[in-house]
């Protein structure tokens, strides 16, 4: 009898403390819940120009480096430049409401550029009932590419609408809508945006045989920041970069692919042997971005589009490879890394956040 007493007792206590455990949790979950629907980064920041990497990675598979993706938050108004996989989930866990996105910039129509775009356009459509779609910009061919997602996603346009009519779902919202431009000669930058204190201009970047390439150059008040897309190191970047704020360079680092090219002929790879020849004639190099940064007096340099992808300790050297000796106001980039530039100040806040 005393035996079953204690075993009773036990199988209570175990209960009560299960009912709590359960409890905790549950309460947990719902300032989670809440904390994550009342966040809004824009809100939280000084008045000025700032930018994101929602991807910082290329084509290849990296835990803190998804497909290629930028947001640009000017002011309260919020346009992100590539799709890459993987970067609309991180503007989430950045703070940064997907349903505000004003616009996408397309830098060039690389798989890894390009394959977020449905997402993208579908969340920001849903999570805050949009009445018009997303406006997407880009050079000769982006129509092509829009037609090719906005057929590929119409039925779930209209399965979305069935379900949650117009409080969700509104019909005009969905897809994508194209403002294509020619790409600008050598020598030449563009403006496509010229409102009040924001401007957003495009310039021809080389990454041949991909044609056309573009890469972007936004200005909000007093700062400015220049975003590359792929491109090999070339004088219209350092033209176009000249004393900016923030200069956002793709960077592909040649001893690391070469010793990738080494391994490939080892295991009889013939594909990997192929590909990691092939990609390092159109890709600049951590010390060619480097060069660029000091040449043109930026004030800070940010690496993206980081291939291959840095997964050991102390491969960040091996990747800068000496580059950070060429300039020192650098950083190499990772998901979630953010930086602030304030209106009227010449900071640089460099933020890393972890996702």
């Amino acid at each position: 009898m005393k035996k079953l007493l204690i075993s009773s007792a036990a199988i209570l206590v175990l209960l009560v403390v299960a009912n709590q455990k359960d409890h905790l949790l549950t309460t947990i979950l719902q300032r989670g819940i809440e904390s994550r629907l009342e966040t809004d980064l824009v809100s939280e920041l000084a008045d000025g120009l700032h930018l994101g990497l929602c991807g910082a990675g290329g084509p290849l598979p990296a835990p803190t480096a998804s497909g290629p993706c930028v947001v640009v938050i000017a002011g309260t108004r919020t346009f992100v430049v590539d799709a890459g996989t993987n970067g609309l989930r991180n503007l989430n866990r950045m703070g940064v409401r997907t349903g505000q996105i004003e616009a996408l910039f397309l830098t060039h129509f690389h798989s890894d550029h390009i394959d977020g775009l449905g997402e993208m356009a579908t969340i920001r459509w849903v999570s805050e009932a949009n009445t018009t779609p997303l406006s997407v910009h880009g050079p000769t061919g982006v129509a092509k590419v829009v037609q090719g997602f906005n057929m590929a996603y119409s039925f779930d346009a209209e399965y979305r609408h069935a379900h949650h009519g117009d409080t969700v779902a509104p019909l005009s919202g969905a897809g994508m809508v194209v403002h294509e431009f020619p790409t600008p000669e050598l020598g030449v930058i563009t403006t496509l945006v010229e409102e009040q204190d924001l401007k957003i201009e495009v310039f021809a970047v080389g990454h041949a045989p991909v044609e056309p390439a573009v890469g972007y150059r936004f200005t909000y008040r007093d700062r400015t920041l220049l975003i590359t897309g792929d491109t090999i190191a070339m004088d219209n970047v350092r033209e176009f970069a000249q004393g900016v704020d923030l200069l956002v360079h793709e960077a592909l680092a040649p001893n690391l692919v070469t010793q990738m090219n080494r391994v490939a002929k080892t295991l009889e790879n013939r594909v990997l042997d192929k590909v990691t020849l092939d990609i390092l004639d159109y890709h600049a190099t951590p010390i060619q971005a480097a060069d660029v940064a000091r040449d043109a007096g930026v004030g800070h340099l940010l690496y993206y589009h980081i291939v291959p992808p840095l997964v050991i300790p102390g491969q960040e050297s091996l990747y800068l490879n000496g580059a950070q000796k060429v300039f020192s106001n650098y950083t190499v980039g990772r998901d979630g890394v953010f930086i602030s530039l304030p209106a009227g100040t010449r900071e640089i806040n460099t933020i890393r956040t972890k996702l």
